[in-house]
């Protein structure tokens, strides 16, 4: 467990987050803990969390969506839409 003062954490920033990548990190003002810097890996480790919006998405094997072309130039953006729906 790597602990640095709330200055040394403003003045050097990237030497927190690189320890950071390697052990929690905890940062104390006038002596006591008030934040915690860790990995996000780490933090979804901890949390739970095995995946996210931005994994999902990007998972191989996924059908390509077609969107039609929305006209920017005064048609109402739901014009395209609605001649697809019906409505």
């Amino acid at each position: 467990m790597k602990v640095i003062t709330s200055r040394d954490f403003n003045q050097d920033v990237s030497q927190a987050k690189r320890a950071a990548r390697i052990e929690p990190v905890f940062v104390t003002d006038r002596g006591k803990a008030t934040h915690v810097l860790m990995s996000v890996e780490t933090y979804r480790r901890l949390t739970g969390q095995t995946e996210t919006i931005v994994d999902l998405l990007a998972m191989p094997g996924l059908a390509a969506i077609d969107l039609p072309p929305i006209d920017l130039d005064g048609a109402r953006s739901t014009d395209a839409w609605d001649s697809r729906s019906g409505g």
